[in-house]
């Protein structure tokens, strides 16, 4: 599921329209799931719910609704916004959106079985209340079909490892907003590389985080924003 996000970022990067136009065409979807994939990448919560349920009423599996609408209308969101098309508040909207339809489905797709592939820790280090980065990133990544486990803002170290042990997490994600807490943030990098937990990588970023910080503290992976994030976890995990 989630190698079929990466290939859908690179065909869409290819259809995204000028600055300004609303809908987008796909074509190798149907025009329902196109409707649907533009109801998310344009935050339009209630549509995006009637569609999704549409959709389910017509006979569509839930699989095909989450990867042929939902899945590749948050690649667009975080396309958009890496090219500056869009901002914060258009990617809060349209992830609340694709959240929304996704609570129809979960339902259905843990009755079939059908499980993310990955499972992301993420939370806001330890001394830091800050949270609107990190639940972006969250967001963004529940929406390239992860299962994210939130830990909320003021994370200590301990908490951090005890939660990736626990759910067997593939990435663990560190946000800080305060210059304050960046050695909150070293420490917790060393704890988890220090566990030594197989197939384990850490990622991290906030507004005072550096790449250069990141190597020097031994994270795997800098993200200077959300929708990067997404790309980066893909490609640490070999999905891109």
């Amino acid at each position: 599921m989630t190698s079929c996000f990466a290939r859908l970022l690179v065909r869409l990067s290819h259809w995204l329209p000028a600055r300004g136009q609303q809908n987008f065409d796909f074509h190798p979807f149907t025009p329902m799931h196109n409707e649907l994939l533009n109801a998310v990448a344009s935050g339009k919560r209630n549509d995006a719910i009637r569609l999704t349920q549409e959709l389910l009423d017509a006979g569509s599996a839930p699989k095909e609704i989450l990867d042929k609408a939902l899945v590749p209308g948050m690649a667009l969101v975080g396309e958009r916004f890496k090219r500056n098309e869009i901002f914060v508040p258009e990617m809060l909207v349209a992830a609340r959106a694709m959240k929304e339809a996704l609570k129809l489905l979960e339902p259905l797709l843990a009755k079939a079985g059908i499980k993310p592939k990955y499972t992301a820790i993420i939370g806001t280090v330890q001394g830091d209340m800050h949270d609107i980065g990190k639940n972006l990133v969250a967001m963004m990544w529940k929406g390239s079909n992860m299962n994210v486990i939130d830990l909320g803002v003021n994370v200590a170290p301990e908490k951090y490892l005890a939660a990736a042990r626990e759910h067997n997490a593939h990435i663990v994600g560190l946000s800080a907003l305060l210059t304050t807490t960046m050695p909150a943030m070293r420490g917790t990098v060393k704890l988890i590389k220090d566990a030594n937990l197989p197939g384990t990588k850490v990622l991290i970023g906030g507004a005072p985080v550096t790449r250069e910080f990141a190597n020097e503290i031994g994270a795997d992976g800098y993200s200077p924003d959300a929708g990067s994030a997404v790309d980066l976890a893909l490609s640490l995990l070999g999905e891109k």
